[in-house]
């Protein structure tokens, strides 16, 4: 294995958000490109004239219903990680697609309701997960709103999606009275303002939760949030990375995607705590990610992606080797060798052609020898 495969592979975080619908999965998805760079302004989900939709929702029926109906599939640079990012669909209707996209993930994002906490897709979901022991980080959102006690939020969690919460920022207030997030993991509070304009807020940055100015800023929230953050240190499970990448905890950040807040520092320990690419098993035997040879799954075929061509798009999930345009691979479900002449990446409904492509990265062909699920590898490989 050369030392240029292992930082390739090392370097990269492919994961999937998942939710029940309207809890602002794809919301959330938008901040996270806006902060990662791959755009400079966020989308709207539900105004059905709003100058700029949600960059994961390129169908007419999306824009119009303010849901996603399929999968996204987006990719951008974060501090140094490429991440591969899918959004899914939340309603039960399109959950197909979603359990689908679920295998070809190596971690997942849940989003939670803060008024609602765990929802009936939420529950399936999780149980998706749970049979590849998915690590998953939880996002409780909508904390802009009045909800559930953050406390009623984890222990709701903890007992009908049977895994440990481990809070990794905690919030400062609820409501109109919202103040921002204490970063337990980085020990440091932010506070932003709802004055965003759908672009990235810095805020002012404390890191001692005895700093004299919060009474300033956080008024009687102050002396709350010491005591909260002193009740969770005396009384709560300490993060452990191994149960989380196990899926047995979940690290817990709350905010409110649409106001921008928590997501950055959600985003900065997502990346420092999700794991890069592992071994995916197969019929016969686990497949390495630092393995030189190229095999790859195709998990979803989405039809009609080009309103202008009847096209038949294969997104695949490359789990080990190197792939380059026009490399001959053997279709394994038909045992036929066949060429990959054209492939792309995407954001969303824009591709980008390739002419090659390293581990987890999501990319896509156009061939029709991949119109149903299959495992590609080396011709002579088996």
């Amino acid at each position: 294995m050369s030392k240029a495969l292992e930082r390739e592979v090392n370097k990269r975080r492919t994961f999937g958000i998942i939710s029940h619908p309207d809890a602002g999965k794809t919301t959330l998805t938008e901040k996270l490109l806006l902060y990662g760079g791959a755009i400079q302004m966020a989308g709207s989900v539900k105004s059905r004239k709003a100058a700029r939709h949600a960059t994961s929702d390129w169908m007419a029926m999306e824009q119009e219903r303010g849901i996603s109906v399929t999968s996204s599939v987006m990719k951008f640079e974060y501090k140094g990680h490429e991440i591969n990012l899918l959004d899914t669909p939340g309603h039960q209707d399109f959950s197909e697609d979603t359990y689908r996209v679920l295998t070809a993930v190596d971690s997942g994002l849940l989003v939670i309701d803060s008024a609602k906490g765990v929802e009936t897709q939420t529950l399936k979901l999780m149980d998706v997960c749970r049979l590849r022991n998915t690590p998953i980080v939880t996002f409780v959102n909508k904390l802009d709103r009045e909800g559930l006690d953050p406390l009623d939020v984890m222990a709701d969690i903890e007992e009908r999606l049977k895994i440990e919460c481990v809070p990794l920022t905690w919030p400062i207030g609820m409501g109109m009275d919202f103040k921002g997030t204490w970063n337990i993991y980085k020990n440091e509070l932010h506070l932003f303002s709802s004055v965003h304009e759908g672009k990235a807020q810095d805020g002012l940055v404390f890191n001692d939760v005895n700093d004299p100015r919060l009474e300033k800023y956080l008024g009687e929230f102050a002396e709350q949030l010491r005591d909260e953050l002193e009740l969770l240190e005396g009384a709560g499970n300490p993060f452990d990375k191994e149960r989380y990448l196990n899926g047995e905890q979940t690290p817990v950040f709350f905010g409110s995607a649409i106001n921008n807040f928590g997501v950055q520092e959600m985003l900065d320990a997502f990346v420092e705590l999700a794991p890069a690419p592992k071994s995916r098993p197969s019929t016969t035997r686990e497949v390495s990610p630092f393995e030189e040879d190229f095999s790859g799954v195709v998990f979803k075929i989405q039809a009609n992606m080009d309103k202008n061509h009847r096209d038949r798009i294969a997104f695949m999930r490359i789990c080990s080797g190197k792939f380059t345009r026009g490399m001959k691979v053997k279709h394994h479900r038909v045992g036929k060798d066949f060429t990959i002449a054209n492939a792309t990446i995407f954001m969303a409904q824009d591709r980008t052609g390739i002419d090659e492509a390293t581990q987890a990265t999501l990319s896509v062909s156009t061939t029709t020898a991949l119109s149903k699920l299959v495992i590609l590898l080396p011709p002579k490989k088996s």
